[in-house]
């Protein structure tokens, strides 16, 4: 996410504007912040009486998977099947939680191409000799 504008820069635009008489448009040119910002800053100071940044909080959601030795036994187990499949043998999961899950332990459907290319010389050696 961006970085929100300093209280100091927040100040600033709102002082040029009620104390210097400066028009909001004219500040948003001037500190290079668009308008709707500036609109936010003086709702925010109405609502809360102040214009400082928001504090964001992570979310304490906690992980749908905990115990990681089973689910990569019962990944082992139903590698065949799609995570659509998985999610719902695994019981109230999304897919999507399925997903994150696999790439946490590293599992992958992908193949290995150097297997496909060495195989692919051994026949075309094959058939070169006849």
């Amino acid at each position: 996410m961006p970085k929100p504008y300093s209280t100091d820069l927040r100040q600033k635009v709102m002082q040029a504007i009620e104390m210097d008489g400066l028009k909001k448009n004219e500040a948003s040119q001037m500190f290079d912040i668009s308008r709707n910002t500036i609109n936010l800053w003086f709702k925010r100071r109405d609502k809360t009486g102040d214009i400082k940044v928001k504090v964001r909080t992570s979310s304490s959601q906690q992980p749908k998977i905990r115990d990681w030795e089973k689910f990569r036994e019962f990944v082992k187990e139903h590698e065949d099947k799609t995570q659509a499949e998985m999610a719902e043998l695994w019981g109230n999961i999304s897919q999507r939680s399925i997903s994150r899950a696999l790439k946490q332990i590293g599992f992958t459907r992908k193949k290995k191409l150097t297997v496909i290319e060495s195989e692919m010389r051994k026949s075309a050696m094959n058939f070169a000799q006849q």
